[in-house]
C-alpha cells in the first residue's frame, strides 16, 4: 500500500528511487526476499504516465507485452494498446496488489558515501542511509529544446512535447513539428487527424512494419527471440542503448506510420533541423536520406520474419514487397515561419538524463551511468528501468520484471556475503574433531 507523509527512517537496507513500473516491480522482488526498503518517489505514483503524455497517448507495443511481476495484462484485448488513463489504473492495481512502502511526495536531492561506508540519501524531508540504493528516475528528466529556439520571435508559440496535450492547445494557424521519434510522428498524426496543417522535421529515427504476413511484428519479433537480445550480443553493444527507438503507432487499433504517406495527404517534410534566425528556419539537406534509411529498417525487419517463416516452415500470406509511395523532388532546407503561416512548434527531440543529484564515481564521460545489467562499479548502486539496461525489453513493460528480479538478486548475493560466519562453539569444535 502506498503511503504519504510518512517519516523517513534513519536506516533501510535498500532505498528504491522512483515509483514507475520499475521502481515497483524492484520493490516487489525485495518485499518477496523479505528485505526491508522504502521507495522514494518524487510526485505520485505513474506520474509521468498520468501528467506527461498527450491526451490521445497509447502504449505502442501491445498489451500482452504489460507483465510486471506476477501481474500480467488480464483485461479483454491483450492485442489492443492501453490508453494514457488505462496505463495509468494498470500501475495503481499493481500498487494495490503489491502494497510497495512508498512514500510519494519526495525529492531525492543526494546520494553520495556515507562516514561509516554505507549510502546516504538526502531528501527534502530528512535524510537516512542504505546499504543499496537502486535508482528507478528512468533517462527522461530533461526535455531537450535546441539553443536556436532562442531567436524565435515572441509570437511563436514553443512547447516541449512533454507539455503537448491536443491540437485546441495550440494556437490558429500552421504548426512546425520538429523530430521524427515515436513521440514526434505521433503528434503530427494528432495534429493532422484534427485538420491541422502539419510541417514536420524528419531526423534519423527508424521505423517498423506494425502488422506483416497475417500477424503484429511484435508477435514475431517475440517469438524470434528479439526483445530478449543482450545489449553484449548487440552489433552496436553499448551504443545501442543510445539509439533513437522505431516509430509506429497503437492508436486506433495499432497501424505503421509511412511519413511519405502523410506527405500524399499534406504534411510538409524537411530534413533535420539545422539552424534558427528569427523566423527563418533553415534544415540540413538529409531528407531523402532520412526517409531512406528509416525504410531500409523496416524493410530488414520484414527480412528478418520472411527469413524465420522459412526457417521453420510456418504457412503465412505472402506480402508484396515495399514500394516507396512518394520521393521528395529535392531536400528542401529554409523554411520561413511568416510565410508559412507556422504560428506554433512542438519539439520533439528527446530529454537528458539529470543525474547530478548523485555524488558517485558512477557515470561516463559522457554523463551516461555505466553499469552492467544494472549493476554500478560503485559498490552498492543499481539502476533500473533504462532502454537496454540488458535486452532491447528492458525499459517496457515487457523486461522491467527480469531487470528489476536479477538486481534484488544481486543484492541478495551481496547481503548473504556480508553476514559474517555463526562462530563455532567450544563443544561442536570438540565434537567435529573427535568426529
Amino acid at each position: 500500500m502506498t503511503t504519504s507523509n510518512t517519516p523517513l527512517a534513519t536506516r533501510y537496507s535498500v532505498v528504491v528511487i522512483g515509483g514507475g513500473q520499475a521502481g515497483l516491480s524492484t520493490s516487489y522482488y525485495l518485499k518477496s526476499a523479505g528485505i526491508d526498503h522504502v521507495v522514494l518517489e518524487k510526485r505520485r505514483i505513474g506520474h509521468s504516465w498520468r501528467s506527461e503524455r498527450w491526451d490521445s497517448f497509447c502504449l505502442v507495443t501491445p498489451n500482452w507485452q504489460c507483465r510486471l511481476p506476477d501481474f500480467p495484462y488480464r483485461g479483454s484485448d491483450p492485442k489492443g494498446f492501453m490508453l494514457r488513463d488505462e496505463i495509468v489504473a494498470y500501475l495503481e492495481a499493481f500498487a494495490q496488489k503489491t502494497r510497495p512502502p512508498v512514500i510519494e511526495g519526495v525529492g531525492v536531492t543526494r546520494v553520495g558515501r556515507h562516514a561509516d561506508g554505507s549510502l546516504e540519501v538526502a531528501t527534502d524531508i530528512g535524510s537516512c542511509t542504505a546499504d543499496h540504493v537502486v535508482v528507478a528516475t528512468g533517462g527522461y528528466d530533461i526535455p531537450i529544446v535546441p539553443p536556436c529556439a532562442h531567436s524565435l520571435p515572441p509570437d511563436i508559440t514553443q512547447l516541449h512535447s512533454v507539455a503537448y496535450r491536443n491540437p485546441a492547445q495550440l494556437p490558429e494557424g500552421e504548426v512546425l513539428v520538429v523530430g521524427s521519434g515515436q513521440s514526434g510522428v505521433q503528434i503530427m498524426e494528432d495534429l493532422h487527424l484534427a485538420g491541422r496543417k502539419v510541417h514536420l522535421a524528419v531526423g534519423s529515427a527508424p521505423r517498423s512494419p506494425r502488422m506483416y504476413r497475417g500477424r503484429e511484428s511484435t508477435e514475431w519479433l517475440h517469438d524470434m527471440g528479439f526483445y530478449q537480445l543482450t545489449v553484449d550480443r548487440h552489433p552496436l553493444g553499448d551504443e545501442a542503448r543510445h539509439k533513437t527507438n522505431h516509430y509506429m503507432t497503437g492508436r486506433d487499433g495499432g497501424h505503421e506510420i509511412d511519413l511519405r504517406r502523410f506527405a500524399l495527404e499534406g504534411v510538409k517534410l524537411y530534413g533535420s533541423l539545422d539552424d534558427i534566425r528569427g523566423t527563418r528556419v533553415s534544415f540540413r539537406p538529409d531528407l531523402r536520406k532520412n526517409l531512406d534509411d528509416a525504410d531500409e529498417v523496416y524493410c530488414n525487419i520484414r527480412r528478418d520474419i520472411d527469413n524465420y517463416i522459412a526457417k521453420a516452415g510456418i504457412d503465412a500470406p505472402v506480402e508484396a514487397p515495399f514500394v516507396p509511395s512518394w520521393a521528395p523532388a529535392s531536400d528542401p532546407t529554409a523554411l520561413d515561419l511568416a510565410a508559412a503561416g507556422i504560428t506554433s512548434i512542438v519539439w520533439a527531440i528527446g530529454f537528458r538524463a539529470n543525474y547530478a543529484w548523485i555524488d558517485l564515481p558512477a557515470f561516463d564521460g559522457r554523463g551516461h551511468p555505466r553499469f552492467r545489467r544494472g549493476v554500478s562499479p560503485v559498490p552498492g548502486l543499481y539502476f533500473v528501468g533504462l532502454p537496454w539496461l540488458n535486452t532491447w525489453g528492458s525499459g517496457r513493460f515487457l523486461g522491467v520484471a527480469d531487470d528489476a528480479r536479477h538486481l534484488v538478486s544481486v543484492i541478495e548475493g551481496s547481503r548473504k556475503m556480508a553476514v559474517p560466519a555463526a562462530p563455532i562453539r567450544q563443544d561442536q569444535m570438540v565434537a567435529e574433531m573427535s568426529g
